[in-house]
């Protein structure tokens, strides 16, 4: 089946999706049937659509990959941090999910239902669909869904009825919203709440996005606790040490410093291992493990990784990273979702952009420039030597090779930037 599928924002946009079901149904059927609709879908939903067609999904049916064996489902349950946080989720949501006949679900970043809780008799509603733990619930197994597409896009969003891709998913409405690891940004699962659409709220989107900031304020309270007491035990280690040295945490958080102004964070390798290796923002340093940490030790030398090579790799929608390499050694660390967006631009883009151009190319508006030499600022602390400005570009003599994903629908999928939205078409 294929189907053109309006990219710009269609009147929906601004519908209360709740009071026309009947609406959303004939948009969803002449969308794919690739007539025109009589009114456009959500841009977000659309957008969901397109990638939802290329992956041959059943409109009708859907697919389904398998629950979790029972050993597979707990590994991923303890080895996640949102075990640390599914009180909070259950205290915020569960009394409220099951007032109103509705259930709440934890996944992790592949989509995988967790947790579940909530109406018995929803959960078995769900269960007919599959909607169950250890369920993939990810757009390319059962189509355009809150907690799917969330994954995608990276913010918080209410599906409802018919703006599901499949068929039978039409008699529900769900409200998911991303969690986020504030220790290295890395997104960790979603938490949504679902329930039959006659039961539709008006406040469940907010009410599930204000409980994961609550939930990931607990993440960022128990970071903090930790790196306090790294630096407790850190500091007489640094106190016996000449030179520069600091102590980091597993995701480079500084906890003590010695000889050196304190940076807030150090980008560390993908791959951290002890002995000597190139950082970006430091050069060559010495690395020592520490319980919860590192101890690193500047060498003072080669602060730049020389003309060497850099690969952007875009290649898994979820996962963007750059990868430095040099005389001084590699260095490999996963990118932002607005850092990839500005990589991808230089490396389209080898003459360099101004700080304007940028600005037109992320937001369309190239009065935007103080966000963009921010962002600009961080990176360039983690890539010194790699990337210049007057304008911005990669710096001369760098190699730069820009590696995309198979098909263009998964370049960047959260994005909604304009340069990246003509790249995918």
């Amino acid at each position: 089946m294929a189907a053109h599928l309006p990219g710009g924002l269609g009147r929906l946009d601004g519908l209360d999706v709740r009071t026309s079901p009947h609406l959303l149904a004939s948009v969803r059927e002449a969308t794919l049937a690739g007539k025109v609709p009589p009114e456009e879908p959500r841009a977000v939903i659309g957008a969901s659509w397109s990638r939802v067609l290329h992956h041959g999904v059943d409109p009708d049916n859907g697919g389904h990959n398998g629950l979790l064996g029972t050993d597979e489902l707990e590994y991923r349950r303890r080895s996640s941090p949102l075990g640390e946080i599914l009180p909070v989720l259950r205290e915020g949501l569960v009394s409220v999910a099951d007032a109103a006949w509705h259930i709440m679900v934890v996944t992790d970043a592949d989509g995988r239902l967790l947790w579940r809780d909530g109406s018995l008799a929803v959960r078995r509603s769900a269960d007919r669909l599959g909607f169950a733990e250890g369920a993939s619930w990810s757009e390319e197994v059962v189509g355009t869904n809150a907690i799917g597409t969330a994954l995608i896009t990276g913010t918080p969003l209410q599906v409802h009825s018919a703006e599901h891709f499949v068929r039978t998913h039409h008699g529900w409405t769900c409200a998911a919203s991303p969690l986020h690891d504030p220790r290295d940004g890395r997104l960790i699962g979603v938490v949504d709440v679902s329930g039959p659409a006659a039961t539709v709220h008006p406040a469940t989107l907010s009410l599930v996005a204000a409980v994961a900031r609550v939930a990931e304020g607990e993440l960022r309270a128990r970071h903090w606790s930790a790196v306090a007491g790294l630096r407790a035990m850190a500091a007489p280690i640094l106190a016996r040490i000449g030179g520069q040295a600091l102590a980091v945490d597993r995701n480079g958080w500084t906890a003590a410093v010695t000889g050196m102004a304190p940076p807030d964070r150090v980008a560390l390798p993908v791959s951290m291992r002890a002995g000597t290796l190139w950082l970006p923002s430091l050069g060559t340093c010495t690395a020592e493990p520490l319980p919860g940490g590192w101890l690193i030790r500047v060498d003072g030398r080669e602060r730049t990784p020389g003309a060497g090579r850099v690969v952007l790799d875009l290649s898994l929608p979820r996962s963007p990273s750059v990868t430095v390499s040099g005389a001084a050694g590699n260095w490999t660390q996963s990118l932002s979702p607005r850092h990839a967006e500005l990589l991808f631009v230089l490396a389209l883009h080898r003459d360099g952009r101004t700080a304007a151009e940028l600005a037109a190319d992320l937001f369309g508006d190239p009065s935007r420039t103080v966000t963009i030499r921010a962002e600009l600022s961080r990176l360039r602390r983690n890539l010194a030597g790699v990337l210049a400005h007057r304008p911005y570009r990669f710096a001369d003599g760098v190699d730069v090779h820009l590696v995309r994903p198979a098909e263009p629908l998964d370049l960047l999928p959260h994005s909604v930037a304009p340069v990246v939205l003509a790249a995918r078409r």
